[in-house]
């Protein structure tokens, strides 16, 4: 298994990031070929840092070879175009991370 993870830190705007990431960038990732899982964690505590995160999201897929693949779809593109909406709610863009 692959995943894709996503954390955001606190949004300057929470009402305003929650309502475009449920009502928009979600369906944009649901429609995302291969994509086996997908779930979001609201972050109740952190410890040993000063990050203040607010949520995890992690995308599953079968192999490493099939995330590379959906990376490269139409859809994939659209879910990354959008980041930059999601961002205006933010203080710092998501840091993203593939792993194993």
């Amino acid at each position: 298994m692959a995943k894709i993870i996503v954390t955001y830190d606190q949004p300057k705007d929470q009402e305003g990031f929650d309502k475009h990431y449920h009502e928009v960038h979600v369906p944009l990732v649901q429609k995302v070929p291969n994509l086996k899982g997908a779930e979001v964690h609201r972050v109740l505590q952190t410890m040993y840092t000063e990050e203040k995160l607010y949520l995890i999201a992690e995308l599953q897929f079968e192999s490493p070879e099939i995330l590379t693949q959906a990376l490269a779809t139409p859809e994939f593109q659209k879910v990354q175009g959008d980041v930059k909406n999601l961002v205006t709610y933010l203080n710092k863009p998501p840091v993203v991370a593939i792993v194993d």
